[in-house]
């Protein structure tokens, strides 16, 4: 169960209903202009669509893509380069709230060291910056990866929840623990809520035909224990974020609610983790990362599934 944060030098907004969309009431104001940072990159398009859809105003930037109507967003894309802050403040002003997905997306895209430096000083800048314009909430990407991933060394237990951190094995996962770390002081000086999602591996439609190329081996996806989340279902849970009431800096897991897998998940649990232990009984194919905080805070409930587009052979 989460832990509810205080609000720390400000006034806590009025509580809306998770799901009733766009002119949320913050404090006497209309919360309808929403900064979406990575815009361009498979979480942000997804997001951009979702927000318009809802009747949301979107500022969207990202540092690659086609500028201006050219990208293809329904909006105009701003490129900025989020690591100068002055750059920060700029595509920041006139918004209400953030959806913050600009970083470098996952290991090895870059050095270690340029991924752990460059994530770190965006992620800084997006929160102060944020919090000296008095942006109304702030919603971000963390990561899965701050649980433990790879795996290399066993989860503790099985469903992973939200207490089985932080164990980050890269500079990438050091970089969202960190940033989770950051949230959570700027949180507690500005009195702005943040809301971090640790989101699972995000699949698209079109990633789903690869799918049964996972089937054979239960050790190909074991590195996250099997999850995966529909970015559709991504782009609910900022949307969901946004609307919902919460206080200080909290963090939730996104992922789907079954694995990627056609096997029952206690079976490759216990075929590739022997040793670790389930706390709770789970549902057939039900995922190993606990998405049940999500479920309680913010309405969280994913709607897709690979189940959808792949037709599974006869077992």
């Amino acid at each position: 169960m989460p832990v509810v944060g205080r609000i720390v030098g400000g006034v806590a907004p009025a509580r809306p209903r998770p799901g009733d969309g766009a002119g949320i009431i913050c404090e006497n104001r209309t919360m309808t202009m929403i900064a979406v940072t990575g815009a361009f990159g498979k979480a942000g398009r997804a997001v951009v669509t979702d927000l318009l859809e809802h009747g949301y105003d979107v500022a969207a930037t990202d540092v690659t893509g086609p500028p201006g109507s050219d990208a293809g967003l329904g909006v105009d894309l701003v490129l900025a380069d989020l690591t100068e802050y002055g750059q920060v403040v700029e595509v920041l002003a006139g918004a209400d709230a953030v959806v913050h997905l600009a970083n470098i997306p996952a290991p090895g895209r870059t050095t270690a060291p340029e991924t752990l430096n460059r994530n770190t000083t965006i992620n800084a800048n997006v929160f102060l910056a944020a919090a000296r314009l008095g942006l109304r909430k702030v919603v971000w990407a963390s990561s899965e990866t701050t649980l433990g991933l790879p795996f290399e060394t066993p989860p503790r237990y099985a469903p992973v929840d939200e207490a089985h951190f932080p164990v980050p094995t890269s500079t990438y996962a050091l970089s969202k623990v960190l940033g989770e770390e950051t949230a959570r002081h700027v949180s507690a000086w500005s009195g702005i809520p943040f809301l971090g999602l640790r989101l699972s591996n995000i699949h698209r439609p079109e990633d789903y035909p690869a799918v049964p190329g996972y089937w054979a081996d239960a050790r190909s996806r074991c590195w996250n224990l099997w999850g995966y989340v529909d970015a559709r279902d991504v782009a609910s849970a900022f949307r969901l974020g946004l609307e919902a009431y919460t206080e200080g800096s909290q963090n939730l897991i996104i992922a789907a609610a079954d694995t990627i897998m056609n096997r029952p998940s206690a079976e490759l649990l216990a075929e590739v983790f022997p040793g670790v232990s389930l706390t709770r009984e789970i549902g057939e194919f039900e995922t190993l990362l606990a998405i049940d905080a999500a479920r309680e805070l913010v309405g969280y409930s994913p709607e897709h599934s690979w189940r959808d587009h792949v037709e599974e052979p006869l077992r």
